[in-house]
């Protein structure tokens, strides 16, 4: 060792190096803490009424996707009319007044007639789980965003809960033949629309909420909505004691998630998938509790309130056929791309409707074999 290196260090300039060494070892010894930052927070509007249940599974959905964020990423749930009425909610996604939307297709089907394709549509051979697959795996999720490009609409959405076939409806008297629909003020909505009118029914559309006080002021004297559950918490049983099962009216629909293009983009890559897959979580969940909820409520409906729960006619149903084939045909006439997600349905419901038919077990004859009962035909 030389001299110089032998020589001690001064005071200031050694007390300055111990610094910077301890600093180092802090640094080595201890975990960097990272600042916390504010969730990414998405405002979600639903387009059902307080009490539905529709509400619950929209839930379902929000509570999957906060509890998957691990706290980056929050969706705060509003009731319909929190922000915008009901049927508004698509445009209220697009323009950025709302973040995000539970609805279905069928609400804004007023910009295109299309849009009912992706909610429930001309009978195609398929149920709603089929369908389903025809728009994750048929390409009816690019020909929804095609129709979304169309009409200048800047969302991203995606489908949920395959839903069980919506009944006939409500009726104060029972419709035994296709003819007393001619000129029953009804209520639905979409195509099913224009499929009632154009087998003589005077139809109006409306939302949920507005069903019952329509009903009590005779602006309407019969309607459907969706499911047993949805309709008992309206007080439909209260008012009309006929309740008709099976329609092909909307026998394919399910919910619609939206949310605002430009407010996704700015969403991280793994938050996106979060969000997307979120959706096919929610789906399952959803028809858990549909399963569970329906089938208990319909029997209150029968054995509690007295409601007749009829099967609806198939002379009824084979007339909605026809009357599907009339209108299938018009529209397609009047709108290319109508014709093409038609087109597009009818080939995927060709093929996998088949291997459904051709391989599925009779369940009707094994619940008949096991509960000693006989179903309705």
């Amino acid at each position: 060792m030389s001299n110089e290196q032998s020589k001690p260090l001064p005071r200031r300039k050694f007390l300055a190096g111990a610094g910077a060494a301890a600093a180092g070892a802090a640094t080595m010894g201890f975990p960097m803490i990272a600042r916390s930052q504010s969730p990414i927070v998405l405002k979600m509007q639903g387009a059902w009424g307080a009490k539905d249940i529709f509400n619950e599974m929209a839930q379902e959905y929000v509570k999957r996707v906060n509890d998957m964020a691990g706290g980056r990423l929050r969706i705060d749930y509003l009731l319909t009319g929190s922000v915008v009425k009901t049927f508004q909610e698509m445009d209220a996604v697009s323009k950025g007044v709302l973040d995000a939307a539970h609805s279905v297709p069928v609400y804004w089907y007023g910009k295109s007639k299309v849009a009912s394709l992706f909610g429930s549509g001309p009978i195609n051979g398929c149920d709603a789980h089929q369908t389903l697959a025809w728009i994750y795996r048929g390409g009816g999720l690019q020909l929804y965003n095609e129709l979304l490009a169309k009409l200048n609409l800047d969302v991203v959405g995606f489908f949920a809960m395959p839903m069980p076939t919506q009944p006939l409806g409500w009726f104060k008297k029972a419709i035994k033949d296709a003819s007393e629909l001619k000129g029953l003020k009804y209520r639905t909505v979409g195509l099913a629309a224009d499929l009632f009118q154009e087998m003589g029914a005077k139809v109006t559309q409306l939302p949920g909420g507005e069903i019952m006080p329509a009903l009590e002021k005779g602006v309407i004297d019969a309607f459907e909505f969706n499911n047993p559950t949805s309709d008992m918490r309206f007080g439909a049983q209260d008012v009309i004691k006929n309740y008709m099962m099976g329609s092909y009216h909307q026998a394919m629909e399910f919910f619609e998630i939206l949310f605002n293009k430009q407010k996704w983009n700015t969403i991280p890559k793994d938050l996106q998938a979060i969000l997307q897959y979120g959706v096919e979580a929610a789906s399952s969940s959803n028809w858990w509790t549909a399963m569970d909820n329906y089938s208990r409520d319909l029997e209150i409906l029968k054995d509690k309130h007295k409601v007749n729960v009829i099967r609806t006619p198939k002379s009824v149903m084979a007339e909605q056929l026809k009357a599907w084939d009339v209108l299938t045909k018009r529209l397609s006439d009047e709108d290319p791309f109508f014709a093409k997600v038609v087109e597009s349905q009818r080939a995927w419901a060709k093929r996998v409707a088949y291997y459904m038919f051709v391989n599925e077990a009779d369940y009707h004859l094994g619940y008949e074999h096991i509960f000693k009962t006989k179903l309705p035909a």
